[in-house]
């Protein structure tokens, strides 16, 4: 095991590259297959009856170890790899990403008024050994308009979004409160994060 501030990053949100610069983490990125049509390296349709706290912590290991798995055949420097899965949560049902605006629409006029949660499992495997950690945090939207969901629809914000918003967009407007973790709602919760990077002596700032 290798000790120090690089790591890899299985995945390719920009959202949580930027999570990951914040604290001071380097990384390098380590780009799973994610086209359906070539291929996917992990499957993130959920089981059916599956609990979306298994769901994403099930998601999570899966790209951490497939991650893992493609350090060891490419030869790179054995670096540990970090990888995360979100849900948005209303009434038990997975919002996943919208395939559309129309769809994208419909999830947040599902959302407007009402509380729901967001669940981020951030994993990170090396030499073997996979540890994991889950963030749950709760979302209250304001009642939404509409015409406000309209237009931020025809922002094109919510297409690769679960949930069909971010938070660090322009839904911050829609949002009357949280509890827990902003970070986590962006897709990668900093405080649990920092802690598995500790446990892989992985260096913070």
């Amino acid at each position: 095991m290798i000790s120090g501030k690089k790591i890899y990053l299985a995945s390719r949100s920009p959202r949580r590259r930027e999570l990951l610069a914040q604290i001071g983490v380097g990384f390098d990125l380590l780009l799973l297959r994610d086209d359906s049509a070539r291929g996917m390296d992990v499957d993130e349709t959920p089981h059916p009856g599956e609990n979306p706290h298994d769901y994403v912590l099930r998601v999570s290991h899966a790209k951490a170890e497939v991650g893992w798995q493609r350090v060891q055949q490419r030869r790179l420097p054995l670096f540990p790899v970090l990888a995360a899965d979100t849900a948005v949560v209303l009434n038990d049902r997975i919002m996943g990403k919208p395939a559309n605006r129309e769809e994208a629409m419909e999830m947040l006029l599902a959302l407007s008024g009402k509380r729901h949660e967001v669940l981020t499992a951030v994993s990170v495997a090396n030499a073997g050994r996979i540890e994991q950690k889950l963030s749950a945090t709760i979302v209250q939207f304001g009642k939404l308009t509409d015409h406000a969901v309209r237009r931020y629809a025809m922002t094109g914000e919510s297409l690769d979004k679960a949930g069909a918003y971010a938070i660090q967009g322009y839904a911050a407007a829609f949002i009357e409160k949280i509890e827990g973790s902003y970070s986590g709602v962006m897709g990668l919760p900093l405080y649990e994060t920092a802690e598995l990077l500790a446990s892989f002596s992985v260096d913070i700032l």
